[in-house]
């Protein structure tokens, strides 16, 4: 059965291990789920809106990304329906892959497999790994197939790296997804780097120090480049006046919005609004 985005689907709602097909179609939202997400295009890519970015997933080619990063697809280019797997964050932690390649999935990187070589293998792949949820074969199997497939991808991806996740990092990566995930819930209240510690039972300091570690960015930066990015979010596909916009966003004044839109996307929010909106 193929699938269409549910646009009153609740955010952070999980979908789980899953091999789907899905109709592209525009989404009116983005979506945002706490797994790994794997697309697979066989004819045409689409155009996601991430991290405020237009960013174009190519035709037949393996792409992962953290899809806790909210992503909404703004452009399609054709109406025949693509693979779409997911696997929890949790699992795929387990799979202790190349450290540096788990870092770039954790900033936020979308990742195309650059070896076409592999394209005919992934389709047929995806294929079976769909058939096995449709006529509800074990899904092990097909698990154990992504992982393999995913650590073919990373070792060939960063190819100097033997070395593979460690116990310590992971606990730490398990860390930081749960303040990743609170900031994700409360970034448009006034949250403050006290309550995301109390939240994830961790000290604040420590808090601050391994998030930082991982992301290369300051709790409180973070809070900013995820109010930010949803401020561009509503900036590209609504009319909302700029104000009203950066209250709902979590700025407390329009000042410090201002100051904050100019400082990470280098434009201020009517110059960023003007230059790339979907509604002009």
């Amino acid at each position: 059965m193929m699938k269409l985005f549910d646009e009153k689907r609740s955010v952070f709602k999980p979908y789980g291990f899953s091999c789907e097909m899905w109709v592209p179609n525009l989404m009116h939202r983005p979506d945002r789920h706490n797994e790994i997400e794997i697309n697979f295009f066989p004819e045409e890519g689409v155009t996601y809106l991430f991290q405020g970015r237009k960013i174009k997933i190519p035709a037949n080619r393996f792409t992962l990304f953290w899809a806790l990063t909210p992503h909404q697809i703004v452009e399609v280019e054709t109406s025949l329906p693509y693979y779409v797997c997911t696997v929890p964050f949790s699992v795929f932690l387990e799979w202790k892959l190349p450290a540096s390649f788990v870092e770039k999935i954790l900033n936020g990187e979308i990742i195309s497999e650059t070896n076409l070589i592999y394209s005919s293998s992934d389709e047929a792949n995806f294929k079976r790994w769909f058939d096995d949820f449709q006529e509800n074969k074990n899904p092990k199997i097909a698990l154990l197939e992504v992982q393999g497939r995913v650590n073919r991808m990373a070792f060939e991806f960063i190819p100097d790296s033997s070395k593979g996740i460690s116990a310590s990092q992971i606990k730490e990566a398990n860390q930081v997804e749960k303040i990743a995930m609170f900031i994700a819930k409360h970034y448009t209240e006034p949250i403050k780097v006290s309550d995301i510690g109390k939240a994830v039972e961790l000290h604040p300091d420590h808090a601050n120090t391994i998030f930082k570690k991982t992301f290369g960015t300051t709790l409180s930066e973070y809070i900013a480049e995820e109010r930010i990015s949803h401020a561009q979010r509503l900036l590209l596909t609504s009319d909302l006046p700029i104000t009203q916009l950066a209250f709902s966003c979590g700025f407390q004044s329009i000042s410090r919005f201002n100051a904050s839109f100019l400082k990470i996307a280098g434009l201020t929010p009517r110059e960023f609004r003007k230059s790339n909106s979907f509604l002009n």
